[in-house]
Order: C-alpha cells, then structure tokens, then sequence
C-alpha cells in the first residue's frame, strides 16, 4: 500500500509540475511588467528543479510518471488564449495564473489526503510543489 500510494502521489505531482510548467510557458510571451516576468521565470525554474526531484524518485520506483490530463491541458490553453486574445494585459495573465495555481493546490491537497499511505519524501515534494503555488499566488496579487 505505501509504495501503490507513493507511486499515485508521485504521478500527480508530476502532472502538476508539467501543468504549471507548461502554463507559465503559454503567457511569458504576453508579459509586459519586467516584475511579473521575473516572479514567472522563477517560478518555472523552481518548478523545474522540484522536478529533476521527482523524477529521480519515480525512476526509483521504476515509474515513466504522468502527463497531465489532455482534457485540462487544452480547457487551460484554450481559456489562456481567448482571455489574453480580448485583453492581453499583465493583470489578466496574473488572473489566469492565480487561477491555475488555486486549482493546483486544490488538487494537490485532494490527493496528499487521498493517498495517505505514501512515503515522507513523496509527500514532501508535494507540499513543497503546493507552497511553489501558493507563492506564485501572493506574487501575482500586485497585478491583479
């Protein structure tokens, strides 16, 4: 059971990680504010360090990961590019990111409690990918 909830635990923090990654990606070339890009690139290389992490703990366990579900990655590319298409400005990419990041911690509480059996490191990195979004949150109030 620890290791099933371990590797499950995991797996969604890696969706996560490649969900927050890849929208980051989708709006750093509308940004405007130097501030607002600087608190972006952070945030994605933050993402990515906490990545090289997992994966070395999922190749552990012998686990490819997760990408993040097709579904959601289009509804947030789709949502991204009509909001930023009407006004594509700094505060509605602080909108859009702020969104993204609730919805990230949100899940990331869902399955931390949903998969209780899993190993101290594995819940560690998905505490520190949800404190990652709730920085990037309070970063992103000055633009709201």
């Amino acid at each position: 059971m620890i290791e099933q909830d371990t590797i499950r635990l995991l797996r969604e923090c890696d969706a996560g990680v490649k969900m927050g990654v890849s929208s980051i990606d989708d709006v750093l070339k509308y940004v405007k504010d130097e501030k607002l890009k600087a608190y972006l690139e952070e945030s994605k290389t933050e993402h990515e360090d906490l990545d090289r992490d997992l994966q070395t703990l999922l190749d552990k366990y012998g686990d490819e990961g997760k990408d993040p579900n097709p579904m959601a990655k289009s509804m947030s590319w789709v949502k991204t590019n009509v909001k930023l298409a009407f006004n594509e400005s700094d505060k509605t990419i602080a909108d859009l990111i702020t969104d993204g990041c609730n919805m990230g911690v949100k899940s990331l509480g869902k399955y931390l409690n949903e998969y209780k059996a899993a190993d101290e490191k594995s819940k560690d990195i998905c505490k520190k990918l949800m404190n990652l979004e709730e920085k990037l949150t309070v970063q992103m109030k000055e633009f709201l």
